[in-house]
């Protein structure tokens, strides 16, 4: 007897309605746009796009009076005939804000549509003796800041993303910031009657910064793992242009990554993890302000500086060599205050890799810094917001 075979539907089974098919033109004429070296006209748009010019023109008319796109004057021709206008993202429509907590400091940021940052403000404090309210207020307070800049430039902000060093499940819960000592904090709640009625999400700082350098970096950049340096370790995985989330999203967490078994302690409740031998705190324990300090003091011979950078490469090196090994990315990104350190942590890293890893005789693996630098987080944040806009318009299309 046969039976039937059966299987979960996927989104390429269901029908395309015309609610869809409309967001998906929208969504396409967009990225052309975006992704034309110079301001298309209608008649481009629909010979790059496969639509017809009326489609086109139809579509690019609602999409000009939702402020997604906006008409530029053509370049000069010669002969014979009117040039036409050509199209670009708006500069004055939606923005994405992009917020960020970290072990020491507060961070918010405002993109436009076409990725260019027009604002970003920083507060530096230690935020690990402060309960997760009065670090949220400040937070706040500093979207309102930015809010208010981003009106003044006639900017509309479309939504919020919240980077947090911590693993956040899809309610916007940080179940656990360990360098923060924040367990079960509800930020998107607590956010979300502070920022004006904005949509919020919330995501791992090291996830949202690799997104910011994937989206910054050249195009053929495609996959890698992005190192966050700072007081934690984090990284962002990205493989084949999309970001590795894993099973529950919470991969990603290579500073509890055993460096040494019987190694010092974590605030993690685990031992010898990779923090605590090159996280920021280790790297500035011989008594330098900051990264840039210490990059001085890299670059005049400091044997003790030198020494310890040394130390931070090799256990850093050792430890993406083994996640080269298991994804067979690459490239690595280093992020954070690793991004000005780079000059003397990328040559031992890549030592590292081109001992460690099975195939780097054959393919070898890039090491080099951060597009965005320390500002990847906050930055990547905001673009999530921006790209989700583009991605469905509509959404924006029926506030606007």
């Amino acid at each position: 007897m046969r039976h039937p075979v059966t299987r979960n539907p996927t989104r390429a089974d269901s029908p395309v309605r015309q609610g869809s098919l409309r967001e998906h033109n929208l969504a396409l004429v967009l990225r052309q746009v975006a992704a034309s070296p110079r301001p298309p006209s209608r008649a481009a748009v629909a010979a790059a796009t496969g639509l017809t010019r009326a489609t086109v023109s139809a579509l690019v008319d609602e999409l000009l009076g939702g402020r997604l796109l906006g008409e530029v004057d053509p370049p000069p021709r010669a002969g014979a005939g009117r040039p036409a206008n050509g199209l670009a993202l708006a500069s004055n429509g939606p923005a994405g804000l992009g917020l960020e907590v970290n072990v020491d400091y507060l961070a918010a940021c405002v993109v436009d549509l076409a990725g260019t940052v027009r604002h970003r403000l920083s507060e530096t404090a230690d935020q690990r003796p402060r309960t997760p309210d009065a670090v949220l207020a400040d937070l706040a307070d500093l979207a309102a800041r930015a809010h208010d800049a981003a009106a003044a430039d006639g900017l509309t902000l479309a939504g919020a993303a919240v980077a947090v060093p911590g693993l956040v499940d899809g309610d916007g819960l940080v179940r656990l910031a360990p360098n923060l000592g924040w367990r079960d904090v509800p930020v998107r709640a607590m956010l979300a009657g502070d920022l004006a009625g904005l949509p919020v999400t919330v995501d791992n700082e090291a996830n949202l910064a690799a997104l910011g350098e994937l989206h910054a970096s050249a195009p053929w950049r495609r996959s890698f793992v992005y190192v966050s340096g700072e007081i934690g370790i984090g990284a962002g995985i990205v493989l084949d242009g999309a970001l590795f989330r894993g099973a529950r999203g919470w991969s990603g967490e290579i500073g509890h990554v055993t460096v040494e078994p019987e190694g010092p302690s974590c605030h993690c409740g685990s031992r010898g993890c990779l923090e605590r031998y090159a996280g920021q705190e280790v790297l500035l324990a011989g008594g330098a302000p900051d990264a840039d300090r210490l990059a001085d003091l890299a670059a005049a011979g400091d044997d003790d500086t030198l020494r310890v950078l040394t130390g931070a490469a090799t256990a850093l090196g050792v430890t993406l060599a083994g996640v080269v090994n298991l994804l067979d990315v690459d490239a690595v990104v280093l992020g954070g205050v690793y991004a000005p350190l780079a000059p003397w942590l990328g040559p031992i890293v890549q030592r590292e890799l081109r001992l460690r890893v099975l195939t780097a005789q054959w393919s070898p693996v890039t090491v080099r810094p951060s597009v965005l630098g320390g500002a990847a987080a906050v930055v990547g944040a905001a673009g999530s917001v921006v790209r989700t806009v583009l991605d469905h318009p509509t959404g924006w299309l029926a506030r606007a």
